[in-house]
């Protein structure tokens, strides 16, 4: 199941394919991965409703949760997912990139040449102690 199957599933109330919890069906690279999962119970003329499985809201981490590896100068014509195929060998993992700079829309990390990006570690794993 791709990420999209399973947010288009989640998204109509679908049942997830899986016994386990809505999120277990999207991939651990899914920016989604561990977002809990709520209920609507909607009333829609059938005498037992209608349940529907959301994702409720993702915050963006703060940024001193994220250890910085290095900074990129972005060049024109750049892209988030090719700053993430670079530094993160994964172009899907965009979105991590993304969270360490605070940006929201993906497009806004890379339509300024010239800007600054922080390229980092996941959020909460802390930067390894300095060699003695």
């Amino acid at each position: 199941m791709t990420t999209l199957d399973a947010m288009l599933a989640l998204a109509t109330g679908a049942p997830p394919p899986d016994a386990g919890p809505a999120t277990a069906s999207l991939p651990p690279n899914s920016r989604y991965f561990g977002t809990p999962t709520a209920t609507l119970h909607r009333e829609d003329g059938t005498p037992e409703g209608r349940t529907i499985v959301y994702l409720r809201r993702r915050f963006i981490p703060p940024p001193e949760r994220f250890a910085l590896l290095q900074e990129h100068v972005v060049a024109d014509g750049e892209r988030p997912d090719t700053l993430a195929a670079r530094y993160l060998e994964d172009p899907e993992q965009f979105w991590r990139i993304c969270d360490a700079n605070l940006v929201v829309d993906p497009n806004d990390l890379t339509d300024t040449p010239g800007r600054v990006v922080r390229i980092t570690l996941p959020a909460g794993i802390p930067a390894p102690a300095p060699e003695p």
